[in-house]
């Protein structure tokens, strides 16, 4: 008897995963079905410990940023995604050589061993799966036939390189052939059958998981016009006014294609609007169960808004600023009647994820329930139907793909506060220099553009000043008033001419006249502080 070696298998096992990979997604894309690798990494990655998820966070952006990939929120994401195929074929490579090891060039119990294999792929499968949602019977049978099917492939090609194998034993010259025609046929087919698959659902991917409306656009000024409340924007004679930003500076407004991603999936959730609703219970005397129609319907409220990542570093770009549309939350509160004792609210989403809301943000005028980004309905990468924005906090207290509002007596858990960040989330005060441009003239003196952003939260900016080569800090100007008191300021500064490489650094004050923090601390856990720097050779 011609055993197969544990190796053998293991390629195997990793082949033929390959086509595994291409059957999930044409289903994905297709049909909307579970695509078993990037619910097995979330499943994992949900039980890990906090501490763990958040090193791996921590080497990944630092990675990312140290190759100066841009924009950081997307490589994260494929990085991602890249490990979840990862995790995928490595665990099926490991299957596949444990079906080597008992089969020991057994047909029929290759076969076996090869099924139950796949079984033990569709059972993790369907329950990583299930936290999202219960899969449909269709979705099942399709898991378990493109499952049961790699185990029954990889049991069937081990069995068939063991009788080669057999064949071929005493005749050097044949074994090698045999076991390079096996090789060869192998690669070829599946790679073939493979490639076939993956460019079907490619076509058909895009209309799966289209973003509900265009997500290319950015709010224009004169669409700011009808903000209101305690945030509402400039008049825009007033905004027509203020000098230009430096060439090269990011636009005031994001596009909502370029406004970053964060969040704990790999895919957004795709959710039905037709059968979508928010419930609103806990301790209120009128219980709600509100449509995206009915929200809609209600008094909306417009501001311009910065958004931050607790995970940014100092001069990253997981920051973005937005026209957001939307009902304020105390007045959906009071709609269903707040009780004596209602302290904060719970937050549940679609994804899984959780927030808490305290009391003073829940009677905070500017705090929304929104459900338009730039003047257009929230795409599912940036949690349609509804998400919400608290002033001055960071994202990770900000959930998406809202479903359900519970009124308690006291605050409830956070998802990324249970796992080791900051309870409060308040954004620092942070500057970063998006450009040093090229020279030109200024009333026949050569000086240097330098332009950038500011931002301290709903606290605002007061003052932005630049050193050049350890010199002194000097006065920027503001691009003000900004576009409403809870967003970014532009600035811009000329520095007089002097040819050669110089190193350029910015530094802020808030509203209130406080400096930013100075010392260099990593994101985790309250955020990340200290000076940023540019080096330029103009």
């Amino acid at each position: 008897m011609r055993r197969v070696s544990f190796w053998s298998g293991l390629f195997v096992g990793a082949l033929t995963s390959v086509l595994a990979l291409a059957l999930l997604e044409l289903g994905a894309a297709a049909w909307k079905f579970p695509f078993v690798p990037f619910d097995m990494f979330e499943w994992i990655t949900r039980i890990l410990p906090g501490l763990l998820i958040t090193a791996g966070i921590d080497v990944m952006v630092s990675l990312i940023s140290a190759l100066g990939i841009r924009p950081t929120s997307v490589a994260a994401k494929l990085a991602e995604q890249g490990m979840a195929i990862l995790v995928f074929v490595v665990g099926s490579a490991i299957l596949g050589g444990l079906v080597a090891l008992v089969s020991r060039g057994r047909t029929r119990i290759a076969l076996v061993a090869g099924v139950v294999a796949g079984a033990l792929l569709l059972t993790a499968g369907i329950e990583a799966a299930s936290r999202r949602g219960e899969p449909s019977t269709a979705a099942i049978v399709w898991l378990a036939a493109v499952l049961l099917g790699w185990g029954a492939l990889c049991g069937g090609l081990l069995a068939t390189r063991a009788s080669i194998a057999r064949k071929t034993h005493g005749m050097p010259a044949r074994a090698e052939r045999g076991r390079r025609n096996f090789l060869l046929g192998s690669i070829a087919g599946v790679a073939g059958a493979s490639a076939a698959l993956f460019a079907i659902a490619r076509r058909l991917r895009p209309e799966a998981i289209a973003a509900r409306g265009p997500t290319g656009r950015a709010a224009r000024l004169r669409d700011i016009s009808g903000t209101t409340g305690p945030a509402a924007s400039p008049r825009a004679d007033v905004l027509a006014r203020r000098i230009m930003p430096v060439q090269g500076t990011r636009p005031e407004l994001t596009p909502n294609s370029s406004f970053y991603r964060i969040d704990i999936n790999l895919e957004p959730p795709r959710v039905n609007a037709e059968e979508w609703r928010l419930g609103v219970e806990g301790l209120v005397d009128h219980p709600l169960s509100l449509s995206l129609d009915e929200i809609r319907r209600m008094p909306a409220v417009s501001q311009v808004i910065t958004l931050e990542c607790i995970s940014n570093r100092v001069g990253g770009d997981l920051i973005g600023t937005s026209l957001w549309t939307g009902v304020r939350l105390r007045e959906l509160l009071d709609r269903a009647g707040l009780q004596q004792n209602a302290r904060a609210v719970h937050i549940r989403a679609a994804d899984g994820f959780y927030e808490s809301v305290e009391l003073a943000d829940m009677n905070d005028p500017r705090t929304l329930l929104v459900y338009e980004m730039n003047r257009e309905p929230l795409a599912d990468i940036h949690g349609f139907p509804l998400r919400i924005y608290i002033p001055n906090r960071h994202g990770m207290k900000q959930p998406k793909w809202i479903t359900k509002l519970h009124v308690a007596d006291r605050d409830g858990p956070g998802y990324w506060v249970e796992r080791g960040w900051s309870a409060k989330a308040i954004p620092h005060t942070t500057s970063v220099i998006d450009v040093v441009d090229k020279p030109l003239d200024r009333g026949g003196t050569r000086v240097v553009p330098v332009g950038g952003i500011a931002y301290a939260g709903a606290r605002g900016i007061s003052r932005v000043e630049v050193q050049v080569d350890g010199g002194a800090w000097e006065p920027a100007s503001l691009i003000a008033p900004p576009l409403s008191p809870l967003c970014w300021v532009l600035w811009r500064y000329e520095w007089p001419y002097k040819a050669g490489k110089h190193t350029f650094r910015v530094r802020a004050f808030d509203g209130t006249g406080a400096a930013q923090e100075v010392r260099v601390e990593p994101p985790h856990p309250d955020g990340a502080t200290g000076i940023d720097e540019l080096v330029a050779k103009v």
